[in-house]
């Protein structure tokens, strides 16, 4: 490593748990909903996608990833529950090890954000209470636009049995090659649902205070570490986050107690989405009077924080510079710039992304975007 890079935040080593990085340029989950059909099975073309990602020692977090039928709420989005699922997934772990990089499986229930056409026998999607989210539509198995459904509040032996699903999925990562899991627990999910008061009303041990709230998620940590290594397990949480309808009346207690009880977990680390940024936005706009989840969490959680959340460069170097994070994800920024580390390093100019193609298709948008080696080498040939 050069001295420039040594001294650069960015490309300090990072130790997450068992997980080794020499760089702290992290790419986040990112749905993309191109999974082979039918059976939501990662195929070669995801392989190359991700393959491409890949860096010496940098660490990639897929795309949410599906633990059982009923946890799917997104056409084509991938599962980790079939056999053939984790084949598909072995060709992804294969290629990011041949590069060097670490790879880890986001687990997935996404609860009432589902409809029935995505559901086992077309049943209702679940959740901890019998709740829609005002305002909100989703869309159906086509992907064509739908209303939500309400959905089927969850029992306590239904409960019990997706904390097992949780734990097979980990089991199955493992047997796929991953370095690790990361549980989801953000962005107005299933397990998002469980601990914000706006989406639970339970009456029982699941509902009502903090702790109840909380513990479908502990329970879930537990599970998961136990069928691993707790070393070989994060969580990602949104704090003060919006999306899929979710809020909170008290956020700051409950996450501050989340943190607390994850941080006695000994898990590899706590993955942190910034309500800070526009998610809809293509100027990486931030508004500087939100919270910010990440510092919070710190004070709670005595592992390394990933933070994500429209970083560039220089925000990025700055936030680990103050102690707000210990690595960052980039979303949109990786999926136009498959090698976004050296850009990074280098100060280089970005590819910009084509939103268009975010979600479903092909190669399009997906595994065409240049790296400036190929930039250089058609600059040449031009020339």
């Amino acid at each position: 490593m050069t001295q420039a890079l040594h001294d650069d935040p960015l490309f300090r080593p990072l130790q997450l748990g068992a997980i080794a990085l020499h760089h702290r340029v992290v790419m986040p989950p990112l749905t993309r909903q191109r999974s082979w059909q039918p059976g939501d099975v990662p195929h070669a073309m995801n392989a190359i996608y991700y393959g491409q990602r890949a860096s010496r020692g940098g660490l990639i977090i897929t795309e949410a990833t599906n633990i059982t039928e009923q946890a799917r709420g997104y056409p084509a989005a991938p599962g980790i529950h079939s056999t053939a699922q984790i084949a598909g997934w072995r060709l992804v772990t294969e290629a990011v090890h041949a590069k060097g990089g670490r790879i880890v499986q986001q687990l997935w229930h996404t609860g009432r954000i589902s409809h029935p056409t995505m559901q086992p026998g077309g049943t209702a999607p679940v959740a901890p209470s019998a709740v829609l989210p005002e305002g909100l539509s989703h869309i159906d198995a086509s992907g064509e636009p739908a209303d939500l459904v309400l959905p089927h509040a969850l029992t306590k032996d239904e409960i019990d049995g997706i904390v097992a699903d949780f734990a097979q999925a980990a089991r199955n990562a493992r047997e796929a090659g991953f370095d690790g899991v990361e549980i989801h627990g953000a962005n107005g999910y299933l397990i998002d649902q469980f601990l914000q008061d706006s989406s639970n009303r339970r009456e029982d041990g699941y509902g009502g205070s903090i702790a109840n709230r909380a513990r479908f998620l502990l329970e879930v940590v537990n599970a998961v570490a136990a069928a691993w290594s707790p070393d070989r397990v994060g969580v990602r949480l949104s704090p003060w986050g919006t999306f899929n309808g979710m809020g909170d009346s008290d956020p700051a207690n409950l996450y501050a107690h989340v943190g607390t009880e994850l941080g006695r977990r000994g898990l590899a680390y706590l993955h942190v989405v910034e309500p800070r940024a526009d998610q809809t936005s293509d100027v990486n706009a931030i508004d500087a009077s939100a919270a910010d989840a990440g510092k919070l969490l710190k004070r709670n959680f005595p592992g390394a924080v990933i933070s994500a959340g429209g970083y560039v460069g220089d925000t990025a170097r700055a936030a680990i510079e103050e102690g707000r994070a210990d690595a960052i994800a980039f979303g949109r920024l990786f999926i136009a710039n498959p090698d976004l580390p050296r850009r990074l390093a280098e100060h280089a100019a970005m590819n910009r992304y084509h939103r268009p193609s975010f979600y479903g298709g092909a190669e399009r948008g997906y595994i065409d975007y240049p790296t400036l080696d190929a930039v250089a080498d058609a600059e040449q040939v031009a020339a």
